[in-house]
């Protein structure tokens, strides 16, 4: 593969203090879905999630990672070669435990969950980040007291729009909605979406559609189908699903079980949820409307502890990053059902997410 070619390629973060490798730099056999390292580095610490981007540098990708310690960092590499090289210096997201990041208004924006808060970062003209600029605190708690007694940001994204920027927040059971200023990189807060309490939401996916998003709660294993007006900036819970079948829902019954991310089809049909301790994926049909999800099944996420799952480019194949298993697997998805069929995996020690070029 020319190593100044980033296509066909996937970046797995993990867990450096739990053995693992850091950023893995895998290609991607178009044919088969198979995972081959090309690379890997250990200079940014317990990277546990990682988005691409554009720079001037060669090959133009540049690479995003958070560094998930108590000083929390992000980081930015240059991803031209096999082995990820860091661009810039490390900044400090003056927040501590940052889970989470994505790029927006030419910004790239944190999840930091040990703080409760949401940090702002300009990405400078050859791709690297500039120095914080907006840290926006959030407040509040829930009812479960081990885990919501503040606020705990676990992720944030734009909208479909790119008008907006929302932050899910498991410790406050709720969603906020921002504007970012892409001119002064200051984050805004323009409203606030209050879910069921005690349901800690995790992370959040839209309907390619664009009018609704639906919320993974790691507290309660369900997920909540919410409208989203985007002209207006509101977000609206108006259904909840279980992901997993009345006997797999953890008490008497079973393990317990805390779902960590969810992926909708390209086409709008299915979702899909990775849920840790039943270590399973589960499939939820979507009705036409986007507006109603029904639990099909579940099956096997082919390893332990599944933090987090991804779809491919074609959105053919899924993909589980099993952080306690040590592997990456990945499914064929069946078009006609969306229930992922086995394929194949790959050692990966403390895998926390995949992304793709």
């Amino acid at each position: 593969m020319d190593s100044n070619n980033s296509a066909g390629r996937a970046y797995i973060g993990s867990f450096t203090s739990a053995g693992g490798r850091g950023i893995t730099v895998a290609a991607v056999d178009e044919e088969t879905g198979a995972l081959t390292v090309l690379g890997a580095t250990d200079a940014v610490p317990d990277p546990s999630y990682l988005a691409l981007g554009r720079g001037t540098g060669p090959g133009g990708a540049v690479l995003y990672a958070v560094s998930e310690t108590e000083k929390g960092a992000a980081v930015a590499l240059d991803v031209s070669g096999d082995v990820p090289r860091p661009l810039g210096e490390p900044r400090p997201v003056d927040g501590n435990g940052p889970t989470h990041l994505a790029l927006a208004a030419g910004h790239v924006v944190t999840a930091n969950y040990g703080s409760g808060s949401v940090t702002v970062l300009p990405v400078l003209a050859d791709g690297a980040l500039g120095a914080a600029g907006c840290v926006l605190a959030h407040e509040g708690g829930g009812p479960v007291v081990e885990r919501q007694e503040g606020p705990h940001a676990h992720q944030v994204l734009p909208d479909p729009s790119g008008n907006w920027v929302l932050s899910v927040d498991l410790g406050t059971d709720s969603v906020r909605i921002c504007v970012l200023d892409p001119d002064t990189g200051k984050l805004r807060l323009h409203g606030e979406t209050v879910l069921r309490a005690g349901t800690g939401p995790r992370h959040l996916a839209f309907h390619p559609a664009g009018g609704h998003a639906y919320v993974l709660n790691e507290l309660e294993p369900t997920v909540t189908v919410c409208r989203w007006d985007a002209a207006a900036g509101v977000l609206e819970a108006v259904g909840e699903t279980s992901v997993l079948p009345e006997e797999a829902r953890g008490g008497a019954a079973g393990p317990a079980s805390y779902p960590s991310e969810v992926v909708v089809a390209h086409d709008g049909r299915f979702l899909w949820a990775a849920n840790r301790g039943h270590d399973s994926i589960s499939v939820l049909a979507l009705d036409a409307t986007g507006e109603r999800a029904s639990l099909v099944t579940t099956v096997s996420c082919g390893g332990h502890w599944p933090r987090d799952l991804a779809l491919d480019p074609t959105g053919r194949r899924l993909y589980a990053a099993n952080e306690r298993s040590g592997n990456v697997s990945w499914f064929a998805v069946d078009p006609e059902t969306g229930v992922p069929v086995p394929e194949g995996s790959l050692e990966a020690p403390a895998a926390s997410c995949v992304i793709f070029a």
